[in-house]
């Protein structure tokens, strides 16, 4: 009776377990995601794991982002950054394949670089970044400090919920 206690409750433990994985989401980019001149901690997918977290989400946001990265690169990369298991990616390009994949997609728009239809068409969301020069760059004055990175990710919460949503479905 022992023995069997002991492996319902390994049994119980282990469904529990596996219940209770945290949403993947990967966010995959270049220097705007890496985060260059900031604070690992501070950079976008840090801050938006933070801000999900607070909100009671149940999420694991791993940064993807390689400074100096080419799409070609990104390509190159593709399958090891978008791991088995990922539930949302955070991406610039690669919508069809990631569709392909049942992984939902937040498209992103850097700058006055505007992305917006080609969302539309993929049937993605949209979260455009365009904050002005100044106070919220990096040294560089091309890249977001902190306090840029903690406005973008407050931009793109609402539409990163929705995505939550839709794969917390049963």
């Amino acid at each position: 009776m022992l023995r069997l206690s002991a492996v319902l409750a390994f049994l119980i433990a282990a469904d529990v377990s596996a219940a209770a994985e945290p949403i993947r989401i990967v966010a995959f980019g270049d220097s705007a995601t890496a985060g260059w001149l900031v604070a690992r901690q501070d950079a976008y997918p840090a801050q938006l794991q933070a801000a999900l977290r607070k909100k009671g989400y149940d999420v694991a946001v791993d940064n993807q982002g390689i400074s100096g990265d080419t799409a070609a690169g990104a390509l190159r990369r593709f399958g090891r950054a978008v791991a088995p298991g990922t539930k949302i990616a955070i991406v610039e390009f690669g919508t069809n394949d990631l569709r392909a994949r049942n992984i939902e997609v937040l498209v992103i728009g850097l700058g006055s670089l505007d992305l917006a239809s080609v969302a539309k068409e993929n049937h993605a969301l949209y979260a455009q970044w365009n904050l002005p020069p100044g106070q919220y760059r990096a040294r560089d004055h091309a890249h977001y400090n902190a306090q840029g990175y903690a406005i973008v990710v407050a931009r793109m919460l609402p539409q990163i919920e929705t995505l939550i949503a839709h794969v917390a479905r049963p």
